[in-house]
Formats: C-alpha cells, structure tokens, sequence
C-alpha cells in the first residue's frame, strides 16, 4: 500500500508553489499518493498519512496560511508524520539560511501538539516585477537550490515510509 501524502504550500507569488510540486515530484517517483493543495483550501487532513507544508518567509514571519493550517489542525497532524519547509532568503549562504531557519523555528515554538520529523530551509525568489514599489527596483534573485530541494524531498519519502513500515 503506497503511503497518502498531503503537500500543502503557502505562498504570494507562486515560488513556494513551484517547490512544493518538485516536492511531491519526488515523493510520487518513490511510490507515494500525492495531493498537491494551497493551504488555505486545505479543510481535513485525516485521510492522510502525511503531510509536508511549505511556506514562504516574508519580513521575519513564516506565511499566514502555513501557520493557520498548523493550527486548525494541529490535532489531527500529531498523529501523522509531518516535514515542514520555507523559503524566503535572498541568498542560499549559510547565514542567510541560519537567519531564516529561526524565524521558522519561531513560529513552530508557538505549537505544542506537532514536532515534524524534518525541517528545511530554502533559499527564495524576488521578481520585482511581481512586487510593488518600492520592492520593484530590487534585483532579481533566484536562490531556490533544486538539487537541494530534490535531495530533501528523497529523504522526506524516506523518512515517512520508515515510519510507516515501523507502525
């Protein structure tokens, strides 16, 4: 029986949704059912057996969205195995990550009941052409490291079918 993923994303601009679906890429290749779904229009999570839920970091918070569905479902994901990532970081150098591994951690501190089994932190994505003044006249930057991203996705399916052959 292949395990039942939820892949929940919280993102502005589309770049924490473009990871998510390499994310679930990744988890179909080893053998997972995977459900690819904004945060927000996640209503149950029961029919799971796990979930990964990305979200973006702006200005030293980790996306409403990813929060929200950690706390209406807080419950339900403590008895599911979760992996839990952001993106946001201008730069993928290691003070940069560390910087932004804590503003996640933060807001992870703020639940009692979920403690994912994995963390990662990404580097993130400014296309001034989606952003407003004055955010527009900054430079365009990538920083999302793919093969970082695959490798963690690997080990996330790893991880939770692990955890599925022990239970």
């Amino acid at each position: 029986m292949s395990l039942k993923i939820l892949v929940a994303y919280a993102t502005k601009r589309g770049s924490t949704h473009e990871v998510a679906d390499v994310i679930a890429e990744q988890l179909q290749v080893h053998g997972a059912e995977v459900t690819v779904l904004a945060a927000a229009e996640v209503k149950d999570v029961t029919a799971y057996d796990g979930v990964v839920l990305g979200g973006s970091l702006y200005m030293g918070r980790w996306h409403a969205d990813a929060r929200r569905l950690l706390g209406r479902h807080e419950v339900a994901i403590a008895s599911r195995q979760l992996a839990v990532f952001a993106i946001g970081p201008l730069t993928s150098g290691p003070d940069d990550l560390a910087a932004a591994r804590r503003q996640l951690d933060h807001a992870l501190d703020k639940l009692t009941e979920v403690h994912p089994v994995t963390i990662a932190v990404f580097g993130g994505v400014v296309d001034p052409a989606k952003l407003h003044f004055p955010f527009n006249h900054m430079d365009a930057t990538d920083a999302r490291d793919w093969d970082q991203i695959r490798a963690w996705a690997r080990r996330v399916a790893v991880t939770f079918a692990g955890a599925e052959a022990a239970a």
